[in-house]
């Protein structure tokens, strides 16, 4: 069984954000990076599959700048066979579906049995990846996947979960893409030993310029990147109940715009 694992590199969670002058981004100077936290997830459950498995191959990739590699040598130094750089040395913005088809033009090579990622990155939090990657290799696909089963009959077994706090197991063909939710398993630390024989294990680059493939036309546009402000403000409405509603309905369209 060949299995990929995608992970990304996002701002630790207690670094403090400052966002960039034209509000187009953030400023990354003195902040620290680490591996997306339910990509972590996605990486243990293929280590897991790995250690059931009599013949198997963990490859995790990832798309970013130089300083990314730095996930990839974590994952290396906890479990994973080897590793595919994508280096986006244009550093080019790229939407869901943008970096999906960079995923799968790279991946497509190399006939993973099984793709894992995490259900949703910390920074942007579109939560496609997983599907976008099944529709685009022609893959079966499960979401908010809590639990896995390799079956012997070339399928897998997953766990899925659903509203209000029920679950459903569903079987499917492989090859699959699979979304990870959070809390699925123990994401280990790397072991000593792990982290001396990094430096044996191979790490393919492919430069995002070199790769062929040509970038769509965004159908995202970022207006504007800001600090949530805390306010709290307590409104009265008055009336008899036809005024109530209509005031309430205003509020919530106009002011809160939940509606």
């Amino acid at each position: 069984m060949k299995i990929a694992v995608l992970i990304k590199q996002v701002p630790n969670e207690d670094a403090v954000i400052k966002i960039s002058p034209d509000e187009s981004g953030i400023i990354e100077d003195n902040i620290t990076f680490c591996t997306n936290e339910p990509d972590t997830f996605a990486l243990e459950e293929a280590l897991l599959i790995k250690e059931k498995s009599d013949e198997c191959e963990v490859v995790v990739c990832t798309l970013g700048k130089e300083d990314t590699l730095r996930i990839l040598k974590d994952a290396l130094a906890k479990g994973i066979d080897r590793a595919i750089f994508i280096n986006n040395d244009n550093h080019t913005e790229l939407d869901p579906l943008n970096t999906a088809k960079i995923f799968s033009e790279v991946l497509k090579k190399e006939n993973f049995d099984l793709i894992l990622s995490g259900l949703q990155s910390d920074d942007d939090g579109h939560g496609q990846m997983g599907l976008l990657i099944s529709e685009l290799l022609d893959m079966t696909h499960a979401s908010l996947v809590v639990g896995t089963e390799i079956k012997e009959n070339g399928k897998i077994r997953v766990k899925k979960e659903l509203e209000n706090g029920w679950f459903q197991w569903a079987e499917m063909q492989l090859p699959s893409s699979l979304s990870i939710q959070s809390g699925l398993n123990k994401p280990r630390y790397a072991s000593l030993k792990g982290i001396m024989l990094v430096k044996k294990k191979t790490i393919d680059i492919h430069k995002l310029s070199n790769i062929g493939f040509s970038i769509s036309p965004s159908n995202i546009e970022l207006d504007k990147l800001y600090i949530p402000r805390k306010t709290k403000e307590t409104k009265f409405i008055d009336g008899d109940t036809d005024n109530i509603v209509s005031e309430l309905v205003k509020v919530l369209k106009d002011d809160i715009k939940a509606i």
